[in-house]
């Protein structure tokens, strides 16, 4: 028997880390992986964050942390948590990777949003990202047909945690 694992994705301020650590925290076992923070808090020193140069540098480094919190998920599913793991993911061939490392079934929810609801929701936050990745609304559009797609505009938390566990059959990847 293993825990279920969930990829929770989305453009930056859409909701995604909120969503993913509240299903975790909702599970009799859960554990929430955030890119943001494992890759921040294990990189003491040369971190060079996405969009940084060097651009091949932040490109080896996010794909680090994508392979160690691949293994994370599988070591806690293996051990019957269910697993969110939080990232923005909106290109095939990068959650092809996800699945490929994951090696275990995999569902995926992509979080979408009016552009003012994620101008609003990251002007609550203490983290203001939004606008440096506007540029991603184009592959967000583009990426279509996988998993769970889910417009999140005027849902509260509740409404769209009661939406993904009503629609969970549809995240299976």
């Amino acid at each position: 028997m293993t825990g279920s694992i969930m990829l929770v994705s989305g453009l930056p301020g859409v909701g995604k880390t909120t969503v993913a650590r509240e299903l975790a925290r909702r599970a009799t076992r859960g554990a929430h992986l955030d890119t943001d923070l494992i890759g921040e808090a294990l990189i003491l020193s040369g971190l060079v964050a996405p969009g940084q140069e060097p651009v091949k540098e932040a490109d080896r480094q996010l794909a680090l942390r994508r392979k160690n919190i691949s293994a994370l998920a599988r070591n806690f599913a293996d051990a019957e948590f269910d697993v969110t793991i939080s990232d923005v993911v909106l290109w095939p061939d990068l959650l092809d990777t996800y699945r490929a490392e994951i090696a275990l079934p995999l569902r995926f929810v992509l979080l979408t949003a009016s552009p003012d609801e994620i101008a609003e929701r990251d002007a609550s936050r203490d983290k203001h990202v939004a606008d440096q990745w506007t540029h991603l609304r184009d592959d967000q559009e583009a990426f279509q047909g996988v998993g769970l797609r889910l417009e999140t505009t005027g849902l509260s938390m509740q409404e769209t945690l009661d939406a993904i566990r009503d629609r969970w059959d549809e995240a299976l990847i």
